[in-house]
């Protein structure tokens, strides 16, 4: 399938019991403030927040391949092989590009081949080079002045430490935002073992500072796949400590500890998830009736969907073509794959800036948004001749193919904003006929026998993260919903969460924005008495109900 899909949103069916349960969390949260200067008993979370299950149906399925795929072997600078492809194909199926070029980092030395320690003796970390550990610490408070609520949960929860014995392995973007959240997690009491989801989005300095401050940190810049797959597997297989949670960017994590360590996948207490790709795995799971632990389904969340997904990307989008490709927008003619809330924040940009802007779409709904929004709908086929610039947004596979590849014009610039990178068929292209030249760090020309080049951006990976940052305040608001997740899934009492994929409450979600209103120095109007009742709403919230959509 070349065309594209929005963001899928799941259909909540509730039953009547479930209704009722909700408004009773209603009323007993509504003693619960969420004012700059409330505090909140971390102790009483679980008990206050109860997460509503959804049956999403899939529409995109993404299948389990049990069979070892074959792919053309590139060796790598180190002369490590690849691990075999039946776990997953979301965050290495296209080669990285440590199998085809020579890294001009001073330090050819693999990680892996390397001796290293902080300043405590211990060596249970696995980073670029651990001296770098003061500069990241630099970064880490920087991050941390835009990082408030994040900062304010820590210091409200730290004392009852309510993931004490919570022993956590993650598997997300490895950079300074992410990190403040580690040592957040940390503050409140877990244990914690991390693994980068992309090979190309760690920030090397601030993994050597994770790796100084006690975490376990296996990641860094530009891993090979065989790097990615044994990363994930020293986190999880490590004598004398087995996790008892999952947060995860992309599903990779949670399928290789239900593959490879199914008695330690049975004692989870539960997966938290951020990401479409990681989030259809887990629906999948539940399906086909394999998922034996809850999982939260954060991606959904507003907080998500809303600021990391649209607002974000809105930025970030810009940012990482320009850092780039130095290109100038005004005038050009730009196709955005899909019309989800990533793709709405990348041609909203786009727009803004002068860029003529096409977008594909199979869902009838989003492409009518996108047709008010001002912009023309089109099939990639009918464009693709044209264009100067392509952005997939859709979480999908092969919505690139070689064959749109080979038609594109000359100096056509291809990249992803979807989480997957199996959106461009960048594997297609590793053929003797074409010649791959490296121009700058995550910057290749393509070059076809007639002389034409194509510009990939990041080997079709996620642009932002690997070729510029992200807006530390977005990155905030999901690391917020994120640990409130964790807690809750953590000391929910038994019985309570059965094995199946959960919404976060809507409440979770109203709270997560408040903390971070008084950045704005924002006011919320309250309702009266009155106007409450007209409403039919406790004062306090919710304030939609679960089918709204904002």
């Amino acid at each position: 399938m070349s065309e594209t899909a929005g963001d899928a949103k799941p259909e909540v069916k509730q039953a009547s019991k479930e209704v009722k349960e909700s408004e009773n969390v209603a009323e007993k949260y509504s003693a619960m403030t969420v004012s700059k200067n409330s505090e909140i008993n971390m102790g009483e979370l679980s008990s206050v927040f109860s997460a509503v299950p959804t049956h999403k149906p899939v529409k995109k399925q993404i299948q389990f391949v049990e069979e070892k795929q074959e792919f053309s072997r590139f060796p790598t600078k180190t002369g490590r092989r690849s691990l075999s492809r039946s776990i997953s194909q979301s965050s290495t199926d296209s080669y990285s590009s440590a199998a085809s070029y020579t890294d001009s980092s001073d330090d050819e030395t693999s990680p892996r081949d390397k001796t290293q320690v902080n300043s405590k003796g211990s060596s249970d970390f696995c980073v670029k080079n651990i001296k770098q550990a003061e500069f990241g610490r630099r970064e880490i408070e920087i991050a941390e002045q835009d990082m408030s609520a994040l900062i304010s949960l820590r210091k409200r929860a730290q004392s009852e430490k309510p993931l004490a014995g919570a022993k956590i392995v993650g598997c997300t973007h490895i950079t300074a935002q992410t990190a403040v959240l580690i040592e957040t997690l940390v503050a409140l009491g877990a244990q914690c073992r991390w693994t980068a989801c992309n090979i190309y989005s760690t920030q090397n300095e601030v993994a050597a500072a994770l790796a100084e401050r006690g975490v376990a940190a296996f990641a860094w810049k530009g891993e090979s796949e065989d790097d990615f797959w044994w990363c994930i597997d020293r986190c999880v297989n490590t004598e004398g400590w087995q996790p008892n949670m999952i947060l995860d960017d992309g599903g990779d994590l949670t399928h290789w500890v239900y593959k490879k360590y199914p008695n330690v996948f049975k004692k989870i207490r539960g997966i938290v998830e951020e990401s479409v790709t990681g989030v259809h795995r887990l629906y999948q799971l539940s399906k086909a009736g394999k998922l034996c632990v809850p999982a939260m389904n954060v991606n959904d969340s507003v907080t998500k969907q809303k600021f990391d997904n649209l607002y974000c990307c809105r930025e970030s989008i810009l940012d990482g073509l320009k850092r780039t490709t130095d290109v100038m927008f005004g005038g050009k003619q730009v196709v955005v794959c899909g019309y989800g809330e990533v793709g709405k924040g990348c041609s909203a940009a786009l727009k803004a800036l002068g860029a003529v802007v096409y977008v594909t779409e199979i869902d009838p709904i989003c492409a009518l948004q996108a047709c008010m929004d001002g912009f023309r709908v089109v099939k990639l086929n009918e464009v693709i001749r044209l264009v100067d610039v392509i952005i997939t947004c859709t979480g999908n596979k092969n919505v690139v193919t070689r064959d749109q590849l080979d038609r594109m014009k000359n100096g056509c610039i291809v990249c992803n904003m979807g989480h997957s990178n199996t959106e461009i068929d960048v594997a297609s292209l590793r053929t003797p006929e074409l010649t791959w030249e490296r121009v700058r760090s995550q910057v290749d020309h393509v070059i076809w026998p007639d002389g034409k080049r194509v510009i990939l951006l990041a080997e079709g990976r996620l642009l932002n993260l690997s070729c510029s940052t992200v807006p530390t305040f977005v990155l905030s608001i999901t690391a917020t919903t994120q640990a409130l997740a964790l807690i809750e899934l953590y000391n929910a009492p038994e019985g309570r969460y059965k094995q199946d994929v959960y919404l976060l409450p809507k409440k979770m979600d109203e709270y997560v924005a408040s903390l971070h209103l008084a950045t704005f120095d924002a006011h919320l109007t309250e309702l009266t008495d009155e106007q409450a009742k007209y409403l039919g709403l406790n004062k306090n919230g919710p304030f939609k109900p679960n089918y709204y959509r904002y």
